[in-house]
């Protein structure tokens, strides 16, 4: 099959030919001697001359053949050159074919316009003048010549296009194949990655619904621990309230060994608590000497239980924070209980706060303990993280202080970094934080009121005013018996649990019934008719909300107050109790100081009569 190029070349060779060819020019006139002129006059430009005596004739003749142009006289009898011209354009054929009129009389302007719109392209009169009437046709005869030419040469190019079409069609086919081999490999290839993407997915969320399951086993974990810490340490609280004098050592083991377990539980479910991003700031001015001091006294029985050298160090000038001064205290609290554990007895640790420039403070925490290895200071803040040594390990701890700290100090703004110059070296943790203004832009955790830890209940760490929540507060040795005793009915399904809060509220001076059937509460409140309730949630066949509920819709509902006494002390729970209707939420252990505070105030009943007096 020839290229486009060379066909292009024989179609110029073909358009030059047709160019030097001569055209037919149909000459039509009724008058054989006008015939005869028009010959004379046309015959010298070598065209082909083409004679009809009529418009029929003329007809006939284009029928046949092609022609270039039509010499056609307007007067002729039967027909005459209009009517002829007419039906000459009415062709689709010959509609662009140009009509010279001849004509031996004087047309009007109308006439001519006729002539215009029926295809005519000039006129020439008669006598006919033989240059005149040459150089029109000759103009006419080469513009055809020109047009067949073009024709022709379209004609080619179009061919051309038509080859060069299929060609880049085959070309196209050629790589569409190709192109479908690749699709087929690249669909094979993203099946395979879908494959992939799913297991990932899958495994992704597994490890997310294990951890989910981890959390909430925390926080179930703690919760059923509390339940029989509440009997342990109201039992306790009795016997130091029986003996009425300093507790001996035995006692004070227990309360100290007690309280090391209910903090435990509490850094539990702080993580529970950081990893599902619950637990919140309560932001507050404060002073970094109350946050210090307040860690130290939380960290003291540690310190000197190991007779460590301690020592306290703070900068010239109060400096102000704005931060939640128990969770920080936490921070500094466990960095010191962290130098005091893994220090030998005797060890000498310090605590030393410096400002730097003026919106930050350096806090930092030495300890002459057994310090790290260099791989292990990446790992010491990571959950349930430990130094793996059986010497180590013998020191106790869950693993979770030390993580407890890096999150709460980022809540802070701020960050955590550990030195160690080797085993036996000791350990310098640095605690940089924000201070004045720059702390107000610090990052907040969660908005407190949100999902986060966010109560009116006193906190877990606080040192002074540790209430319901779990860390034992120490209480007195001595109880005065109020002049007006309160009556309070305690419910709760475990026995040791409200056996031991009756006899702790009962030697605190109070009337006092307890019950372990949540289904007999209406009928010991007819009996006994308290004015504080004492209500455990969790209790099979019926829960202490739907207790707090029905007696709330009772018509004397409103008299009696309702504490809930729970395993369970997050936001939500504490929001439930009191959307159920309860007063007071109190986190087992309930804390003495909190169960003597409230039995004080008698009630609902009889706040109520006294206002009324």
């Amino acid at each position: 099959m020839p290229s486009p190029s060379t066909s292009t070349a024989t179609a110029r060779k073909m358009a030059h030919a047709l160019a030097s060819e001569p055209v037919k020019i149909l000459l039509v006139d009724d008058q054989p001697g006008r015939l005869l002129t028009y010959r004379a006059i046309l015959e010298p430009l070598g065209e082909q001359l083409v004679e009809a005596s009529s418009g029929m004739e003329a007809l006939k003749r284009l029928m046949d053949d092609e022609f270039a142009l039509i010499l056609l006289d307007v007067n002729m009898p039967g027909m005459d050159g209009f009517e002829t011209a007419s039906l000459i354009h009415q062709h689709p054929r010959f509609e662009k074919t140009p009509i010279i009129f001849v004509t031996a009389v004087n047309v009007t302007d109308m006439d001519r316009l006729r002539g215009y719109k029926l295809g005519a392209v000039d006129y020439v009169t008669v006598p006919v003048i033989p240059e005149v009437l040459r150089s029109k046709v000759e103009v006419l005869a080469e513009l055809h010549r020109k047009r067949s030419e073009l024709q022709s040469l379209n004609t080619s190019l179009a061919a051309d296009n038509q080859a060069l079409q299929r060609e880049k069609a085959r070309e196209l086919e050629a790589l569409n194949e190709s192109l479908r081999v690749a699709n087929d490999a690249l669909a094979a290839r993203n099946t395979e990655l879908q494959v992939e993407i799913s297991e990932r997915s899958r495994a992704e969320r597994l490890l997310r619904d294990a951890d989910q399951r981890k959390n909430e086993f925390l926080a179930t974990l703690a919760h059923e621990l509390r339940n029989p810490l509440a009997p342990l340490q109201n039992a306790l609280a009795i016997r130091r309230l029986e003996l009425g004098e300093p507790p001996g050592p035995l006692q004070s083991t227990m309360e100290r060994q007690l309280a090391l377990l209910v903090r435990l539980i509490d850094d539990l479910l702080d993580i529970a608590r950081i990893t599902q991003n619950k637990l919140a700031l309560r932001r507050e001015s404060t002073s970094l000497e109350d946050v210090l001091h307040a860690a130290v006294e939380i960290a003291r029985p540690l310190l000197d239980a190991g007779g460590h050298d301690f020592s306290l160090r703070l900068p010239d000038r109060p400096v102000a924070l704005l931060a939640d001064r128990m969770r920080l205290s936490q921070v500094f609290a466990n960095l010191l209980n962290n130098a005091a554990k893994y220090s030998d007895p005797g060890g000498r640790i310090e605590l030393a706060a410096e400002l730097v420039d003026d919106d930050q403070v350096l806090v930092r925490i030495s300890d002459t303990g057994i310090g790290l290895a260099p791989e292990q200071l990446e790992a010491v803040f990571g959950l349930f993280s430990q130094v793996d040594s059986t010497v180590e390990r013998s020191r106790g701890g869950l693993g979770i202080g030390l993580t407890l700290v890096q999150k709460l100090a980022e809540m802070h703004g701020g960050r955590v970094a550990v030195h160690s110059a080797g085993l036996g070296q000791g350990c310098i943790f640095s605690v940089r934080l924000p201070v004045g203004a720059a702390a107000a832009s610090a990052p907040p955790g969660l908005p407190a009121g949100t999902s986060g830890e966010a109560s009116s209940e006193p906190d877990s760490k606080s040192p002074s005013n540790c209430a319901d929540n779990g860390a034992m507060a120490e209480p007195p040795t001595d109880a005065a018996v109020p002049a007006d005793p309160t009556r309070v009915l305690v419910v709760d399904d475990n026995r040791d649990a409200a056996d031991t809060l009756a006899m702790m509220i009962r030697l605190l001076g109070h009337e006092v019934a307890q019950i372990y059937d949540p289904m007999a509460v209406e009928d010991e409140i007819e009996r006994f008719a308290p004015d504080l309730l004492f209500l455990d949630v969790g209790m099979p066949g019926r829960s202490g909300y739907d207790i707090a509920s029905s007696l709330r819709q009772r018509e004397d509902g409103n008299a009696l107050e309702i504490i809930a006494v729970t395993g369970w002390g997050q936001p939500e729970d504490r929001r439930r109790t009191r959307e159920a209707g309860f007063d007071e939420h109190l986190v087992k252990p309930p804390q003495f100081e909190s169960i003597r505070r409230i039995c004080s105030r008698g009630g609902r009943t009889r706040k109520a009569e006294t206002d009324d007096a």
